[in-house]
């Protein structure tokens, strides 16, 4: 069914082509916002005003300003719903209604959806701890769990379009977006669906997340400068600034895309995993893990190396992930290497954790379909552990026909998605 290759695993595979994107950001709420913000080199960083930061080593993050629920869901159902969840579901409306797909059309088995977060609903545990501390367990809402459980973004999802294909949430800390995309390419590639809705949600930005991070001693000390702060592979960074948001993407079989005249973004050709087995939070120091999750998302392709022209780089901005990163990248592209644009969309969100692969699998494919480079913005002192391109401050026009998206997470796991031009 549709059209198919043949695969070194023997499998007719189906392809699957990105038809919409949802993106709620610290640049915006909608894909145009978002877009534009980015393509300016806008930051989306700003003071935390959510709560009180007094105490706080680090006080600033991407906070989503203009974010109102109402505008997505109706106020009961809101009121059942962590932020996350909030999030997610807007995004998903984003991008369905981007797609221009009919709602009959992702009605029963052949749609799906796979949307997982990192964290979950953190800030409504914490509200309701506060709460059952102080007026006790009677006081706890029957809506608490539904409203946290990182599987019912998925789920209020698949309700709201009554999907009832394959359904899944993967919590794979920062390669959340990532997997859940790949993990959709791999249902559709193999017929199981004709559609996926796919990506990531979080709302990390709470006392307790901020509280975390800031022990960890992993975040950004840049309070004076909150635009400034994120700056990957520059030689002062100094740690990563939490975001908050969600990406979705609708993927889908290219005969129904094609079928229904459906604009395509990109098609996803290819997604490599792989597993650092090194440390619970520090990336492998040879860069192995990276390394093994790009390669196997190019082999998936059979695509040569060198035809490889854009990576959007997990590049957090902490000293360590930027220049092992760099350094899987020239191990894997060889000379090749610093004839590619490495950018890194997160010195503008800042990091999303689980929503950051679904919101940079859409600002790749935004990408593509443009033929333009996002910027790294804030890259002002060269490092020379980092020496490759990676498109200082200005976004740049470019042929880009191959384009990588990494993310690497917490425990060691990785994702790579490879994208190319649509060609029929």
């Amino acid at each position: 069914m549709g059209n198919s290759s043949f695969s070194k695993r023997g499998l007719s595979r189906r392809r699957v082509v990105i038809t919409g994107i949802g993106l709620v950001s610290p640049l915006g709420v909608g894909t145009e916002e978002n877009w534009e913000n980015l393509l300016q080199g806008k930051s989306g960083i700003s003071t935390i005003s959510r709560f009180d930061i007094s105490d706080f080593t680090t006080k600033i993050a991407g906070e989503i300003k203009s974010f109102d629920p109402l505008d997505f869901i109706e106020r009961k159902e809101a009121r059942k719903m962590d932020l996350f969840i909030q999030y997610a579901v807007a995004a998903a409306q984003v991008a369905v209604e981007d797609s221009g797909i009919r709602a009959a059309f992702l009605e029963g088995e052949r749609c799906g959806v796979y949307v997982g977060s990192g964290i979950g609903g953190i800030g409504s545990i914490e509200e309701t701890h506060k709460k059952l501390l102080e007026l006790g367990p009677s006081r706890v809402s029957p809506f608490f769990l539904i409203s946290t459980i990182i599987n019912e973004a998925a789920g209020q999802i698949s309700i709201k379009y009554k999907s009832s294909g394959p359904n899944s949430a993967t919590a794979t800390a920062c390669t959340t977006g990532t997997h859940a995309i790949g993990d959709s390419f791999r249902i559709i590639e193999r017929g199981d669906a004709d559609v996926m809705i796919a990506g990531g949600a979080e709302a990390p930005i709470t006392p307790l997340g901020l509280a975390g991070f800031c022990a960890m001693r992993a975040l950004s000390l840049r309070n004076n400068e909150p635009q400034k702060a994120s700056r990957p592979f520059d030689a002062e960074r100094d740690g990563f600034v939490m975001g908050e948001g969600a990406g979705i993407l609708v993927l889908e079989n290219l005969e129904s895309a094609l079928k229904r005249g459906a604009r395509i973004y990109a098609e996803v050709v290819g997604y490599g995993m792989s597993g650092d087995a090194y440390h619970v939070s520090a990336p492998r120091m040879d860069g192995e893990g990276a390394f093994l999750a790009m390669k196997r998302a190019i082999e998936d392709a059979h695509v040569d190396v060198g035809e490889v022209s854009l990576i959007n780089a997990h590049g957090t901005s902490t000293p360590y992930n930027d220049k092992i990163e760099t350094l899987a990248i020239k191990n894997l592209f060889g000379d090749h290497a610093h004839k590619i644009g490495v950018s890194s969309t997160k010195s503008m969100t800042g990091h999303l954790l689980g929503a950051a692969g679904g919101i940079e699998a859409g600002y790749t494919a935004l990408c593509v379909k443009n033929q333009v480079m996002a910027p790294t913005i804030n890259y002002e002192h060269p490092d020379p552990e980092c020496d490759l391109d990676y498109v200082p401050n200005e976004s740049r026009k470019a042929e880009i026909r191959y384009a990588l998206t990494n993310s690497f997470g917490f425990g060691g796991t990785n994702g790579a998605l490879l994208m190319r031009t649509f060609e029929e």
